[in-house]
């Protein structure tokens, strides 16, 4: 593309000037190298728009590298896979009894509810029965559940890797969606 601009002789700085204004408006995307007994590459494109708060948590954690070998440690078929306990999620300090009570050291969220519906593929805010709880945690939708439209946070939609995710290892539906030797986000970063 940029060797046609430039060969039809468009000016170099009108070049650059659109260069720079499709990187200046380009949204963030979150991408998930998933580990474990499956693997592959979720991609999720943030919205800020919807949840700023929530959203700029998610890239604080990234960058920190803080969601790097935290395991998938609540998967409901049919349902969600949740994840992004950074303190007892760990996979090298990973402690069953603990996981999915934890956060970060930052400041519990408040809620940045929208009218946005939590179909397949949208990502939203974990948190405990406090609409302000939440922290770090966060679920990933494998089909609709509108029972939870406008009491948690979207921050995030998937726009690839829907496949891999199917393939995330379930939990036990009588242990609330527990998973036993869970699969884990190998590497969390952002992309634009």
């Amino acid at each position: 593309m940029h060797r046609y601009l430039i060969s039809k002789k468009i000016p170099l700085k009108i070049f650059f000037c659109i260069l720079f204004f499709k990187c200046a408006f380009a949204e963030d995307n979150l991408v998930i190298e998933v580990g474990g007994e499956s693997s592959g590459k979720i991609e999720i494109t943030l919205l800020p728009n919807l949840a700023p708060l929530h959203v700029e948590r998610i890239k604080t954690l990234a960058n920190l590298g803080a969601y790097d070998g935290v395991v998938f440690h609540r998967v409901i078929e049919g349902f969600m896979a949740q994840t992004g306990d950074v303190k007892f999620g760990k996979t090298q300090a990973f402690n069953p009894e603990l996981v999915g009570r934890g956060g970060s050291s930052l400041p519990d969220l408040p809620s940045e509810f929208s009218d946005v519906a939590f179909v397949g593929g949208t990502v939203g805010m974990a948190r405990s029965n406090n609409p302000d709880s939440a922290n770090s945690q966060f679920f990933i939708m494998f089909q609709p559940a509108p029972h939870l439209d406008n009491k948690y946070t979207v921050f995030g939609k998937v726009s690839s890797g829907m496949d891999v995710l199917s393939k995330i290892k379930k939990g036990d539906l009588k242990r609330n969606g527990a998973v036993d030797k869970p699969d884990f986000m190998k590497k969390v970063y952002l992309e634009k």
